[in-house]
């Protein structure tokens, strides 16, 4: 098996899929607005500021996996694709599908990160 064409065709994915989540937060997505009701936030202001922050940082980590996927940033997208999953059920007002058709996107950065190895020590983490 070439690894490299499987380590390249799991990193354009993960890229690919907090690329345009990223850009969605970035436009404001409206149809994100009701998965922060649970937490009490219901200004729109207030919603579109955190889109705002967290789609920079969804693009910001997209192009980071392309230049050089590192592993403590692999760890917060797996992290992230769950908890984005969980949003919509059972946390959210979606049905369960909603957060079973998500799985890739916490899966995605999490095969990479178990591909590229899991860290030995804490500096490990960051390379």
């Amino acid at each position: 098996m070439n690894t490299k064409l499987v380590s390249w065709v799991l990193r354009i994915a993960v890229a690919g899929e907090f690329l345009g989540h990223g850009a969605f937060a970035l436009q404001g997505k409206e149809g994100w607005f009701k998965y922060f009701t649970p937490f009490g936030i219901t200004n729109a202001e207030t919603i579109v500021s955190i889109l705002f922050i967290v789609g920079l940082m969804d693009i910001l980590l997209a192009v980071f996996v392309l230049i050089k996927p590192v592993r403590i940033f692999l760890l917060w997208m797996a992290f992230w694709g769950l908890w984005t999953a969980l949003l919509r059920w059972p946390i959210g007002p979606d049905p369960v599908w909603d957060f079973f058709e998500r799985w890739a996107n916490w899966g995605a950065p999490l095969a990479l990160l178990l591909f590229l190895g899991l860290p030995q020590n804490w500096k490990e983490w960051f390379r």
